[in-house]
């Protein structure tokens, strides 16, 4: 790179901490680090010219998990571990909140509701262990989670009644990640898109880092690549890839809430008079395992084909957009958040939860370092 003398000193000298990924891990991560280190040189480096992976291309789901998917979780999962996963969900959106405002991130509490198919018996096995679940989140909530409630909405071919969460809700998701880059900036924490570390070797009181553009050194390295993870060498984190697909505006649209249907492998939501659609991982794993942002047609014609015959059965639509993003899973629901070596971290594998702990993780991240 041509840098001059005035680059360098500014932007790439005296680094004490260097965050990789401009996310809501990351901008988090810097902001808790500004915090407690007032006087740091902190610097973020972005593959994208936005945020890349899911942070600014999710659904804008404030949800904990539906009650199919918090049984599901039991099946590989501890109570105590699912009830710990909840808990975190919880105190993530309470700080996202916080942090931000209602708002500022347009959070709309319509609640959540999960739907399930006509030939499908899990509606009546979530029926019969929901008293259960509502107990063991009794001391988080301080209230019954989950309800029954009928089909208002009138979607078609899916049982007759929905099962309710009323502590669910929705924000806007470019307005949450447009308003946590401005306050990471007003704090004089510096961001440089464009940029991809490729690798990154450590000596006793630095780290060495190249970059597709350059190289050099920083204190402290904060790894916040959530799906990218493997192409950085942190193991237990897979790519996910996630599709999704939004409506022109609908006049007079009549839904209002969040929606998840078949364990959350599919989920919408309304949006400035539109359906937003996503999800359909489950019907091909192995290639939605990927780090490439691009859409299949087995999916979105799924979506089509939903859309048309469950969710906006009697309506025209047409769509007008799709996209994908980049989750990051694991054999296990809970984030890793670790210190690698003498400076290096990590906060990574959110599993599909990122608005929800992306706060917290990139808090903890954060806090690591005073060990």
């Amino acid at each position: 790179m041509n840098f001059s003398y005035w680059e360098i000193k500014s932007w790439l000298t005296n680094i004490d901490f260097t965050i990789i990924g401009s996310g809501i891990v990351g901008l988090n991560c810097a902001l808790q680090l500004k915090k407690m280190y007032p006087q740091a040189h902190i610097l973020i480096f972005e593959k994208g010219i936005l945020p890349q992976g899911a942070s600014t291309k999710n659904a804008g789901f404030a949800c904990f998990g539906s009650l199919s998917e918090i049984l599901d979780d039991l099946n590989t999962h501890t109570e105590a571990e699912v009830f710990d996963l909840v808990e975190k969900r919880i105190e993530g959106l309470q700080l996202l909140r916080q942090t931000l405002g209602d708002t500022t991130i347009n959070y709309q509490a319509f609640g959540g509701y999960e739907l399930f198919t006509e030939n499908d018996n899990l509606f009546e096995n979530c029926l019969s262990k929901k008293q259960h679940i509502n107990n063991l989140l009794k001391p988080l909530f301080k209230a019954e989670v989950f309800s029954v409630k009928d089909n208002s909405f009138n979607f078609k071919n899916i049982k007759n009644q929905y099962i309710f969460n009323a502590f669910e809700g929705q924000i806007d998701t470019g307005k949450m990640m447009s308003a946590l880059l401005q306050k990471a900036q007003s704090k004089g924490i510096k961001i440089l898109n464009n940029i991809t570390v490729e690798s990154f070797t450590e000596d006793q009181n630095s780290v060495k880092i190249k970059t597709n553009q350059f190289e050099f050194s920083t204190s402290k390295l904060m790894i916040a690549t959530n799906g990218f993870s493997s192409q950085l060498n942190i193991p237990n984190v897979k790519p996910a890839r996630a599709q999704v697909l939004i409506t022109k505006p609908i006049k007079d649209l009549h839904i209002k809430g969040t929606f998840h249907l078949d364990q959350g492998y599919y989920y919408f939501r309304n949006i400035d008079n539109r359906i937003l659609f996503g999800g359909g991982r489950h019907l091909d794993f192995k290639t939605e395992e990927t780090t490439e942002f691009a859409q299949t047609k087995l999916i979105q014609n799924k979506l089509e084909a939903l859309l048309k015959t469950t969710i906006l059965p009697e309506t025209d639509f047409e769509i007008e957009q799709r996209w994908s993003g980049i989750m990051g899973v694991g054999k296990q629901k809970k984030a890793i958040v670790k210190q690698l070596s003498n400076n290096v971290f990590c906060g990574v594998r959110l599993g599909g939860m990122g608005v929800a702990i992306g706060s917290l993780i990139g808090k903890e991240l954060a806090e690591i370092t005073l060990n």
